[in-house]
């Protein structure tokens, strides 16, 4: 609802927006709002038990090899199944489109397998992610500039709203048995890692293949003369995501229903409760793309053109701001991961501070991306040093905050980031004659990093304050007084 005013509020005032955009806005708006309704349901009766059980089900065979196998094969399956891969297949000409496709997959599934091995051993997550971030800034000065931003896009657009609840769900059914202290710090960090797999592939693809640039074709602008036409236009979207959907769904489906078969057992009425789950999610998330696709990005893009067409085209960046410090909460993982966060921590992290701090990690990301997009500068010089800010704070923070912000990163860039914000930079390069490639894509990216920096801040702060209320207590104590435990 937020951004609905703040587009209703701009296009009565500076932006002004022809009336079919802004009817496809609305009515995009409304299948949004009902399709988050639908998709949160399904995650909480579906997603999250089917994930969890799966988890708990992989741990529990206590054969590395099986493991290793199931990781790798539900990591592999479930991105290629993923809809935002295709999208991110066409924008490399260069690449063959099965190749990148298999190529990303197969990140995916190795850096999955690598999340539960970290998960089972007990390994640190910040060190794994040093690691990781060191080769893929050592990879990208080997792939041209115009390739850079789609390589650290491409990290945030695999991990869509259908896999992440399912991943998340995986790691707190893995730690789930596991009864050591730090349990609850490692059952975050699956998403992490997932997103750091198919920036890999997509950097080594780009030095074996050495493409020149990448394409995007800019969704056109509708122009509708009549109701008829109106209906058209959305009644052409829904076939499409109704297979696509179902496309995602499918392969989710058949590993649990393996399991249950072979190990789950799990009575007939926890089995139709994840099928009614599973209806709710479907019907959800269709709705959910149908209304974003079609009714929010030629909205973002016509207003991304209108705004740096103003005579301050800086005005984009505190406008940007606020439209991403809002937009971040309809993202439909990000209601999942916030309630799941408020519940592993026993509400000592609850999901109002966990939407504030990735509220605000955003506005500053979208304020950066805008900022790129006015000026042409190199996304490197702001990647480079956001994720060494972030695993630099990673040393003095407690490790569950560490795993929770980086997990945000990549369940925040999600399809409002694609659907909204992307096409916003997209106008307003196109207006500016910038370079629609270099300038504007990146902006999933950024949305990835800041995160991770303002969530761990937000455990630094609560870490320091924790701490001296205890040590001012127990230095007023006399020496013979008594401690009531």
């Amino acid at each position: 609802m937020p951004i609905v005013a703040i587009v209703l509020i701009l296009s009565f005032t500076i932006t002004p927006i022809s009336p079919s955009i802004l009817l496809c806005f609305l009515i995009g708006s409304i299948l949004v709002i009902i399709g988050m309704m639908f998709f949160t349901l399904g995650a909480e009766l579906a997603m999250s038990p089917m994930g969890e059980r799966m988890g708990v089900c992989m741990a529990k065979t206590q054969k590395l090899g099986m493991v290793v196998v199931i990781a790798f094969l539900l990591g592999f399956v479930i991105t290629i199944s993923e809809p935002d891969l295709q999208v991110l297949a066409q924008q490399v000409p260069s690449v063959p489109n099965m190749v990148l496709i298999i190529a990303v997959a197969c990140g995916v599934g190795l850096l999955l397998v690598a999340a539960i091995l970290r998960m089972l051993f007990g390994i640190e997550l910040s060190r794994m992610l040093i690691v990781l971030y060191l080769m893929v800034f050592v990879l990208v000065f080997f792939v041209p500039e115009s390739f850079q931003s789609i390589a650290f896009d491409s990290g945030g657009v695999t991990t869509g709203p259908m896999t992440v609840p399912f991943i998340m769900a995986l790691g707190v059914g893995i730690a789930s048995i596991r009864s050591d202290r730090h349990a609850a710090d490692d059952s975050f960090g699956l998403v992490s890692l997932c997103s750091v797999g198919p920036i890999i592939a997509v950097l080594l693809l780009g030095m074996i293949y050495h493409p020149q640039e990448g394409a995007y074709a800019l969704q056109e602008i509708p122009e509708i003369a009549d109701s008829k036409e109106l209906w058209a236009l959305f009644g052409e979207g829904f076939p499409e995501y109704f297979r696509e959907i179902a496309l995602s769904v499918l392969p989710i489906v058949v590993f649990f229903g393996i399991f249950q078969i072979l190990f789950l057992k799990l009575s007939k009425k926890n089995l139709v409760r994840i099928l009614v789950g599973l209806v709710y999610t479907y019907i959800g998330l269709v709705l959910f793309l149908t209304g974003a696709n079609v009714g929010f990005m030629p909205a973002g893009n016509y207003l991304g053109q209108v705004l740096a067409s103003l005579n301050h085209p800086w005005i984009l960046v505190p406008i940007g701001m606020l439209i991403g410090f809002f937009i971040v909460r309809a993202e439909p993982a990000v209601y999942v991961l916030n309630k799941q966060v408020e519940e592993i921590t026993d509400g000592m992290i609850s999901a109002g501070t966990m939407g504030t701090a990735l509220s605000i990690g955003v506005s500053v990301s979208v304020g950066i991306a805008m900022i790129r997009v006015l000026t042409g500068i190199s996304i490197l010089w702001f990647v480079i040093p956001g994720y060494a800010i972030a695993l630099g704070i990673s040393f003095f923070v407690p490790k569950i905050y560490t795993a929770i912000a980086f997990d945000s990163g990549g369940v925040a860039s999600g399809p409002m980031t694609a659907t909204f914000l992307l096409p916003l930079a997209q106008g307003a390069c196109i207006a500016l004659g910038g370079n629609l490639v270099t300038d504007a894509f990146g902006v999933v990216a950024m949305v990835a990093m800041t995160p991770p920096i303002t969530i761990q801040l937000l455990g630094l702060f609560s870490h320091l304050t924790a701490k001296q209320p205890e040590i001012a207590e127990t230095g007023e104590l006399d020496d013979d007084a008594i401690i009531e435990l």
